[in-house]
């Protein structure tokens, strides 16, 4: 039997400090998956549930979107994979008893691990204007309400509907298809909070917002470059696909300012040499960036191949690329000082890097939220192409570029449309299937939903999965403009922050998981995902639901449009519900590569969807061709005796689901407020290690943004720089510090200043 959630609170305790690991994975990986589902199942579920995790037949990993190898392992989940299994297919249970025990007003002063540790929410419930708790209300009822509200707005503008990257591929096409049919294209998602600035780049050079490489690319490189990421905690199962390269010749090279275990030594425990021996070592070659310094590293690269002999593959340039003159004449100087002071690095690590491009064919650029979260993360990825196409890396197997995405289908989401800017053949197709005419004008992303909410411009928050307040920049304004909305729903699993930081009436949808067998009146239903390297295959789940009238995401937006768009709307919203099939055969007529959906996604591992530049070296863009580009470099300004903060995961963590308190790489145990700083520059500030601080972040504003009482830990982190945890420190990111173009919020590049806790 699952052990019971805790009664206090844990995450308000000090944290304990010890050495950071050396090592990702091995024997402590597995005792810690291995107590965690413990916690939360029985030892039969445990088993029952974890044999199905991305296998063949089985359900897709609610975690993260890295693709699964063609011949799955029977274990084929990592740590964190196994964490989020656990939390989903918990046998806690949140009932409406829990709710009248607990006002709305003390469950804000929980933290989001004690509200996420309560289990799984059971039945739909309200919070009514003036009420100090919510109570259970039906879904009948439940739906009407919300029709009403959006029915009673004086443009359909005023509602939103935010999405996270966990829905389905069938229930993002039908969410998007609900709020276009009442006329709105504010579809912000957490891609607009992550990685929308590769997207941005990626669609201006390369004609395709997406990574270009498969699994199989990245076990044939010669060279990969992992820049601005830590798969040993974000993309465990990543390191496996290293190991693999690397065992075939592959070399190494971590750009990151922290020094991060999994990218260090990766103990397999699906090998023997993982579990008793020492592991493989990964990296060959480490270099610790200052923040935001990955622009001019990838500029002196560039430099460097132009300057030397018969380094450009002038034949791939020159049939296939726009823009070289340009950006080579820009590139021809380098301001070699500049370059070494955005960088921190010595001269001779940018040589030797150098020197493995030069040796190497084949190479692939990994990258997350390190590069995407800068206000000039757009020209940084640009950069990066750049760097690729210089050597003809596009379109070539085992090279390419690798934007490793986050959470479950979020790409997929993406794919089916959820996209506040749509273009324009999208919504002619999407038209046409439905016979209506789609809005046009571009809706709010994330960033500009929280200014319209604020500005009462937003009437109505509906949010499909996710946690938005926590998820979400400038934590303070983002909870000040919740409370402007009329109406905030949340289809979730589980309670968090989000369904307590209210508009004047707010409604809990509980739906299934993906480890939930989903059953209409039909017989049982599957869902669709696409993973970080455009494969999409199927997710069955196998575990009764939680209560015997959970509706799934599907069912939920299909019964909610009827609702709000009445018996006259053609759509057959009804027959959507009863028979996901009907779905995608809609979906293969609107979106390009899903033609035969049905056949293609019931074959063994699923299908891949096509990528004009990876499989014929045919771009799409302005230009016809892969574009060059110019981008001037630009640092991080950051005055005399403050920091340059980034926010992180700790490892157990998976977006803003926090399953334990424990950094177990960074030595961190017990808690969470810290903040790491390079012992060097806490000299230089008088911070003893142990000493508490509130960080304080500075912006042109002149607004006060304060998170108190963190712990300081001297860690091995780059010069100037300082890392902590969010979501405790997304109050510190201010609303209006974004990226140029993909208006991302710049949560690796926040100025703080350290003071005394008083």
């Amino acid at each position: 039997m699952a052990k019971q959630p805790p009664h206090r609170d844990p995450a308000q305790d000090a944290p304990h400090v010890g050495p950071p690991a050396r090592a990702a994975a091995g024997l402590p990986a597995i005792g810690h998956t291995l107590r965690m589902a413990a916690d939360q199942m029985s030892p039969g579920r445990v088993l029952a549930t974890l044999r199905k995790v991305n296998q063949q037949g089985g359900f897709d990993c609610p975690g993260c979107a890295w693709p699964d190898p063609d011949k799955p392992h029977l274990a084929e989940f990592c740590e964190n994979g196994a964490k989020a299994v656990a939390e989903e297919a918990t046998e806690r249970r949140i009932t409406p008893e829990f709710f009248a025990a607990h006002p709305v007003a003390e469950l804000a002063e929980r933290s989001g691990y004690w509200l996420g540790q309560q289990g799984r929410l059971t039945t739909p419930m309200l919070l009514d204007e003036g009420a100090a708790h919510y109570a259970p209300i039906g879904w009948d009822e439940a739906f009407a309400l919300i029709a009403a509200e959006l029915t009673a707005l004086g443009s359909p503008d005023e509602a939103a509907f935010y999405t996270s990257g966990r829905t389905s591929n069938e229930a993002a096409f039908a969410y998007q298809l609900f709020a276009r049919r009442l006329g709105t294209n504010n579809l912000p998602d957490c891609s607009n909070m992550c990685h929308e600035s590769s997207g941005s780049a990626l669609t201006e050079t390369l004609g395709v917002g997406k990574g270009s490489v498969s699994l199989k690319d990245l076990h044939q490189a010669d060279l990969i470059i992992v820049a601005g990421q830590n798969p040993g905690t974000n993309h465990p199962r990543m390191l496996s696909a290293l190991e693999r390269a690397k065992r075939a010749g592959a070399k190494i090279v971590s750009v990151n300012p922290l020094p991060e275990a999994g990218l260090e030594r990766f103990k397999n425990p699906q090998t023997p040499r993982g579990l008793v021996g020492g592991g493989t070592r990964l990296t060959d070659l480490f270099l610790q960036i200052r923040l935001g310094g990955d622009l001019a590293l990838f500029r002196a690269l560039n430099h460097l191949l132009l300057t030397t002999p018969d380094a450009v593959d002038e034949a791939f340039v020159a049939e296939h690329c726009a823009g070289y003159r340009e950006f080579a004449a820009e590139a021809a100087d380098l301001d070699r000082p500049a370059t070494l002071a955005a960088t921190g690095l010595p001269w001779e690590q940018i040589e030797e890097l150098h020197r493995l491009v030069l040796s190497s064919r084949k190479i692939i650029v990994c990258w997350a939220m390190g590069l995407t979260q800068h206000k000039h993360s757009v020209p940084t990825i640009r950069e990066v192409v750049n760097f690729l196409l210089l050597r003809g890396n596009v379109g070539r197997p085992g090279a390419g570029v690798c934007p490793v995405r986050g959470h479950s289908n979020v790409q997929g989401d993406r794919t089916m449309g959820i996209f506040e800017r749509p273009g324009a053949a999208f919504l002619d197709a999407l038209g046409k299937e439905f016979a209506f005419e789609p809005p046009r004008a571009h809706g709010h992303d994330t960033v500009d939903t929280i200014r319209a909410m604020r500005d009462g411009r937003v009437k109505v928050f509906f949010a499909m999965g996710g946690n938005f307040v926590s998820a979400s920049p400038d934590t303070d304004a983002t909870e000040a403009a919740m409370r402007r909305c009329r109406l905030t729903v949340h289809v979730s699993t589980k309670l968090n922050r989000s369904h307590v930081i209210t508009g004047a009436r707010a409604l809990i949808l509980p739906t299934l998981g993906r480890t939930d067998r989903d059953v209409s009146t039909l017989g049982p239903q599957f869902v669709s995902v696409e993973d970080s390297m455009g494969m999409v295959h199927s997710s069955r789940g196998g575990l009764r639901p939680p209560a015997p009238d959970l509706l799934s995401e599907v069912a939920i937006v299909s019964r909610l449009a009827r609702a709000a768009l009445g018996p006259q709307d053609p759509t057959p919203w009804e027959d959507f519900a009863r028979d996901y099939d009907l779905i995608r055969d809609r979906i293969a007529r609107v979106i390009p590569g899903f033609d035969d959906f049905n056949a293609k996604v019931r074959r063994p591992g699923g299908f891949a969807l096509p990528h004009a530049p990876r499989d014929s070296r045919t771009f799409p863009t302005a230009t016809g061709k892969a574009n060059f580009t110019v981008n001037p470099l630009t640092a991080p300004d950051v005055p005399p005796g403050r920091l340059l903060l980034q926010t992180l995961r700790s490892h157990d963590q998976y977006n803003t689901t926090v399953y334990g308190l424990d950094d177990r790489y960074r030595g961190i145990t017990g808690g969470r407020r810290v903040v790491l700083v390079n012992p060097a520059d806490a000299a230089e500030l008088g911070l003893d290690d142990g000493r508490f601080v509130d960080l304080v972040s500075e912006w042109t504003d002149g607004v006060e943004r304060r998170a108190a009482r963190f712990r300081v830990v001297h860690y091995p982190v780059a010069r100037g720089g300082a890392a902590a945890y969010y979501p405790e420190t997304n109050v510190l990111v201010p609303l209006d510090s974004t990226a140029d173009i993909s208006n991302t919020p710049t949560s690796k590049a926040v100025v703080v200043r350290l003071e005394p806790t008083a």
